[in-house]
């Protein structure tokens, strides 16, 4: 397995995986549980390899997740990953790019 750069999350960020998952939650259990398992799992994807996924507006790069209308924006900083935002699909595009 390929060593796993660290992660961590803008407080931006922090908050609109948990108001995702609070959505979710409040509809079905079960779609939150999902959607949780299938952020950590990209979590540990990006972890392991940063560079895989296409960059975006310049110095960013976006995860899309599979079954959900939402795609993680990271960008490498200072020997980690920094996730920018858990972007929902729906929203302004590149609303996020004025948290760095």
């Amino acid at each position: 397995m390929a060593s796993k750069i660290p992660v961590r999350l803008h407080p931006l960020a922090e908050q609109e995986a948990l108001a995702a998952f609070r959505w979710y939650e409040e509809r079905n259990a079960l779609v939150a549980k999902i959607l949780l398992i299938e952020f950590e799992a990209a979590m540990d994807l990006i972890a392991e390899s940063p560079n895989r996924w296409p960059r975006i507006g310049g110095r960013y790069r976006r995860f899309v997740l599979g079954r959900f209308p939402f795609s993680i924006v990271y960008m490498l900083r200072d020997e980690c990953v920094e996730v920018i935002a858990l972007a929902h699909h729906r929203r302004r595009p590149g609303y996020w790019i004025g948290r760095i």
